[in-house]
């Protein structure tokens, strides 16, 4: 028969590991995390969805420049789960602490604290069904990950101000003295550490293969492999899915609207002077690969349509509906030479899934605006 427990207040937590100074350290590592995934993602949001002052200003160059923030924007994501799980482990026991409000400061501070926890686990784990692409909920994801960064970064920066004493004071793995204590609470502080770090270095090394090619044999547990798709290019939203089917292509014609408006048939566009570029497609769920396109140069199509060297771009796809349907594209994209509507994918016609008869690659750009099924362009 159990017995039951004394009256007053909760056990008092003894362990050494549950302390301010194995949070901090620990800490230091998740902050960095945030930090990079935060920054990422804020460039990754301002190219999917540029203010207006902003979209002649976004870069074109390098071309591999969002291959490398996307793919360290959800490497970082996805190293901070086990830092997160370990910094609340080290620090859970004071949800315990009694008296559980010791003055208003006191109560605000732990408000802050749930929010700060509450929104970045939100934050992490939605993120992480995002790159396997499981909506489990009523809500866009996009704009509510986007606001929801804002809050972690905000709370994580009020933590930090309110427990800055306590940080400075343990930023350091250890203090004089501290490693000579007795250690009946199991491993001592740098075999967990030791520990946090190689569960860090697994999920990371076990997933990042999706975005550095290098380390694609050790791509696991990324939910895409870049390796398998159609004509060696994996395919996020098919045919099928924006409904876009053979049939409805027949007599398909290109519309460029402009002062000099006009259309071209496909057999048109090939005829035109062909360019081929090597560009990778890198999407918002993190994974990355190169491929070589051919096809017609955006500017070259601009320009006969009378759009002057500062023309941007409106791009407006077939299918029927979806969040990207109607893409644009800043002076600096439009007038690049290495942007192109592109016709063929790897020496080969593109397949129905990869946009044919025609889609845009463009450098530096996220995958969702690498638009397939072109339909018409228009002079902005």
């Amino acid at each position: 028969m159990r017995l039951p427990l004394p009256p007053g207040p909760p056990v008092t937590f003894t362990a050494r590991l549950h302390d301010a100074r194995t949070a901090t350290a620990i800490g230091r590592w998740l902050g960095l995390a945030f930090a990079v995934c935060f920054a990422t993602g804020v460039l990754s949001h301002f190219l999917q969805h540029p203010p207006g002052w902003l979209a002649d200003r976004l870069p074109s160059r390098p071309y591999w420049g969002y291959r490398l923030t996307q793919g360290l924007h959800v490497a970082s994501g996805i190293a901070a789960v086990p830092l997160l799980l370990a910094k609340l482990w080290a620090v859970y026991p004071r949800l315990f602490a009694w008296p559980p409000v010791r003055s208003a400061t006191h109560a605000l501070e732990r408000l802050s604290v749930a929010v700060l926890v509450a929104a970045a686990l939100f934050q992490l784990f939605t993120g992480l069904l995002n790159t396997f692409q499981w909506y489990p909920w009523p809500f866009s994801f996009v704009p509510v990950h986007y606001a929801v960064a804002w809050v972690v970064t905000g709370a994580l920066l009020l933590h930090v101000a309110v427990q800055w004493p306590k940080i400075r004071d343990h930023f350091t793995l250890e203090s004089p003295g501290t490693l000579a204590l007795p250690g009946a609470d199991g491993p001592n502080r740098r075999q967990l550490l030791f520990g946090v770090a190689a569960a860090v270095g697994a999920v990371t090394l076990t997933t990042v293969g999706q975005s550095v090619t290098a380390l694609g044999r050790l791509d696991l547990f990324a939910p895409r492999s870049p390796a398998h798709g159609v004509q060696g290019l994996p395919v996020n939203r098919t045919a099928a899915a924006a409904r876009v089917t053979r049939a409805s292509l027949a007599g398909w014609r290109l519309t460029v609207d402009g002062p000099r408006p006009y259309a071209l048939t496909l057999d048109e566009l090939r005829a035109m002077p062909q360019h081929e570029v090597t560009l990778p497609i890198a999407c918002v769920e993190g994974w990355s690969k190169s491929a070589r396109w051919t096809g017609v140069r955006v500017r070259d199509l601009l320009e006969r349509a009378g759009g002057g060297p500062g023309a941007r771009a409106r791009v407006v796809a077939l299918e029927a509906a979806g969040a990207y349907r109607v893409m644009d594209m800043g002076r600096l994209y439009a007038q690049d030479p290495l942007t192109l509507l592109a016709l063929r994918l790897n020496g080969e016609a593109l397949s129905l899934d990869h946009g044919y008869p025609a889609r845009i690659i463009a450098p530096n750009r996220p995958g969702v605006l690498q638009t397939k099924w072109v339909g018409r362009l228009e002079v902005v």
